[in-house]
């Protein structure tokens, strides 16, 4: 009975590690494919024996070579569901633990035990106005992500770079947003900026603001102050 069991758990280590191979292996091929569309995820698609990729915030059905790739919808023609929609809600979803902190601006008020992430260009409107709401939210962090959208508001890159290496981050984003009062220097610092937008596009943040709760909840849009309230009430501190 136990050289039994002993085969079975060699049996399926052995197939574990070559669905992972396998994965690797599409991964590297998908890459090589379609270069600069660095690839998320892989996962066999069990019901048509497809490899589902997650690459730039969209899915792909391909198959394990890669020479076809389906860029679409996957319905479960018995249901009528889409098991792409499903799936995209579970890659896209954002987790509030593991944001990427260290590379955001952190300003406090009062105790500051309410916790909240905003992704936002200096040079959106929407962002302006919902910083105007932030400023009668008390006792939270706010962790700002510079997301800057250049085709929309040209300069907003250079603006964002400039606010990151000023000497103080947090004062320097809240004069830009609040006065349009540019820091002076040259931009020319190690910024976070290209890696903010990757983490964006891999998790389909497509405008400015978006905010993220402590309980991973997810609110485009510049929402009034009551609405922020009533979200962090369901925080947990």
């Amino acid at each position: 009975m136990r050289i039994l069991l002993r085969s079975s758990l060699l049996i399926t280590a052995l197939l574990s590690a070559l669905a992972v191979a396998d994965e690797q292996s599409v991964k590297r091929s998908f890459e090589e494919r379609f270069p600069g569309a660095e690839v998320a995820s892989v996962k066999k698609e069990a019901l048509t024996g497809l490899y589902e990729v997650y690459a730039v915030g969209q899915l792909f059905y391909v198959d394990e070579k890669v020479s076809y790739a389906i860029q679409g919808n996957l319905i479960n023609a018995q249901t009528r569901q889409s098991l792409s929609a499903e799936r995209m809600k579970v890659l896209s979803e954002i987790s509030f633990n593991k944001l990427p902190f260290e590379q955001a601006i952190k300003i406090v008020r009062g105790n500051g035990k309410r916790q909240l992430a905003v992704f936002e260009d200096p040079d959106c409107p929407f962002c302006k106005q919902l910083e105007r709401e932030l400023q009668k939210v008390n006792d939270v962090t706010i962790h700002v992500f510079l997301y800057p959208i250049e085709q929309l508001h040209p300069g907003a890159t250079l603006k964002s770079r400039k606010i990151w290496c000023a000497p103080d981050r947090a004062k320097a984003w809240l004069a830009s947003v609040h006065d349009n009062t540019v820091p002076e220097g040259s931009g020319e610092c190690d910024t976070p900026i290209t890696n903010l937008a990757k983490l964006a596009r891999t998790h389909r943040i497509t405008g400015t603001p978006t905010l993220i709760f402590a309980n991973n909840e997810r609110v485009a849009g510049a929402i009034p102050a009551a609405r922020i309230e009533q979200l962090l009430g369901n925080t947990t501190p």
